[in-house]
């Protein structure tokens, strides 16, 4: 197969999926999650009945397959701030920042709905925590080997204790509140 024809149908793949993931959010938005139908999605998307089954089996694999997408672009977010220049302690708290800011962001638009029970199933999110603490780790063990942060706790430990305190950014009432969360957090891993 050509280059131009495989790109071309490549682009056309990604354009199918994004009108997919697109109509399926603005119907649960508009019906809730248990009321959307595959034939529903399909309307709103412009696309065959036919055509979406061959991309998804049912409702529940697209939100999955959007939440994985959502996902990705977040850890590709977050590896950005950690090579941008400056400190590792300073790298870390952007990223700490950054990983607040989404996870405050996430919960009050999504928090308690059955969107967000469907999506925070399955393995796609292990893989991801696991990226994510890799992520945060080397941050971590940079900063300590340069003096910045606490090296008496092993860096995957530390790692933890960053994830598990920002959890409570689910329910903080402003960004900024979220944010005065990772201040707290970096003053926990302070060697000052």
């Amino acid at each position: 197969m050509p280059k131009l024809w495989s790109e071309t149908v490549d682009a056309h793949r990604r354009e199918v999926r994004e009108a997919i993931f697109t109509s399926a959010i603005e119907l649960i938005a508009e019906h809730g999650l248990r009321a959307v139908t595959m034939s529903q999605i399909a309307e709103r998307a412009r696309i065959g009945r036919a055509t979406l089954y061959k991309y998804f089996p049912d409702v529940d694999a697209i939100l999955i397959a959007w939440h994985e997408r959502q996902v990705s672009a977040h850890l590709d977010q977050l590896r950005g701030i950690a090579t941008q220049p400056g400190s590792a302690s300073a790298r870390l708290e952007q990223v700490l920042l950054a990983y607040a800011g989404i996870i405050h962001e996430t919960a009050a638009r999504h928090h308690g709905t059955d969107l967000t029970a469907l999506v925070h199933q399955g393995d796609h999110l292990d893989h991801a925590r696991r990226q994510l603490t890799e992520l945060i780790s080397d941050l971590l063990a940079r900063a300590a080997a340069a003096g910045d942060i606490r090296a008496d706790i092993p860096p995957a430990e530390l790692a933890s204790y960053c994830l598990s305190a920002l959890g409570a950014a689910r329910t903080a009432h402003s960004r900024a509140a979220a944010g005065r969360l990772v201040a707290v957090i970096m003053t926990g891993l302070s060697t000052r």
